[in-house]
C-alpha cells in the first residue's frame, strides 16, 4: 500500500465516521425533538380552537 492509497483509505474513513456521528447526532437529538415540538404544537392549537369554540 503506497501513499495514494493511504491518503485515501484516510479520506473514506474520516468521511464515513464523520457521517456516523452526524447520523447518530440526528437521531437521538433533532428528531426527536422535531417530533416532540410538532406534538405539543398540534396540541396547542387544538387546545386554542376548543377554547374559541366553546366561546362562541
Amino acid at each position: 500500500m503506497d501513499f495514494s492509497q493511504f491518503s485515501g483509505f484516510l479520506a473514506f474513513l474520516a468521511i464515513f465516521v464523520s457521517g456516523f456521528w452526524l447520523l447518530l447526532f440526528l437521531l437521538t437529538f433533532v428528531v426527536p425533538y422535531w417530533i416532540f415540538g410538532t406534538i405539543m404544537e398540534n396540541l396547542k392549537y387544538k387546545r386554542e380552537a376548543k377554547k374559541l369554540a366553546k366561546n362562541k
